[in-house]
């Protein structure tokens, strides 16, 4: 008879801390930081693909703008500091890494951009049907590439939301030590409106 009541007592006892285990964001903290270094995984895969479509782009706009060598240098040149920086997963929690990527990632934003403008004088380029697909694979990658960002950053704030409410923030801090991940911040020009002059 005894064995039986210890049976049961231990299943209750069992079934009560595993549905407090449940409740308690043990389970939530983990499960919200690996979504947020997929999501960071998908940020780094679309910035890769912008970085493979940039050769193309520079050689084919070398073919008709041969004077115009400064600008695709700096292409070039933004580019291979762009893919020098790496932000690995465990690097998340350091926000002057993560800022390091995202100015190195500005910096070829910016050169891509003079490129592109450089167009404007060739009206030959302009029409080339390969300059005009990898524009146009570039401004797909673009967009894919705020979209990634978008999804990390929501990814991030789900995730050090959970670490500092309660009940998680006590496995936060005693089971998995869990730091804050690091955000995207828009960069110090977009902080300026654009100048409109006609």
């Amino acid at each position: 008879m005894k064995s039986i009541v210890f049976r049961t007592s231990m299943m209750i006892a069992v079934l009560c801390v595993s549905s407090v285990l449940s409740g308690c964001g043990y389970n939530t903290i983990p499960t919200l930081d690996e979504q947020a270094k997929a999501r960071w995984s998908d940020v780094q895969n679309q910035y890769q693909r912008r970085a493979d479509l940039i050769p193309n782009l520079v050689a084919t706009v070398q073919g008709y703008a041969k004077q115009e060598k400064d600008v695709l240098t700096a292409v070039v040149e933004a580019r291979a500091k762009a893919t020098q920086i790496k932000v690995d997963a465990s690097q998340l929690t350091d926000p002057e890494k993560l800022k390091q990527f995202q100015d190195a990632q500005n910096q070829l934003t910016g050169a891509l951009g003079r490129l592109l403008a450089i167009s404007e004088n060739y009206p030959d380029l302009k029409s080339n049907a390969n300059f005009l697909a990898l524009q146009s694979q570039l401004e797909g990658t673009e967009n894919r590439i705020a979209v990634a960002r978008r999804d990390y950053i929501d990814a991030v704030r789900a995730y050090n939301t959970e670490i500092r409410t309660f009940p998680s923030i006590i496995w936060a801090k005693t089971v998995f030590g869990s730091k804050p991940l690091a955000e995207f911040a828009a960069n110090e020009s977009a902080q300026t409106p654009p100048q409109v002059k006609f």
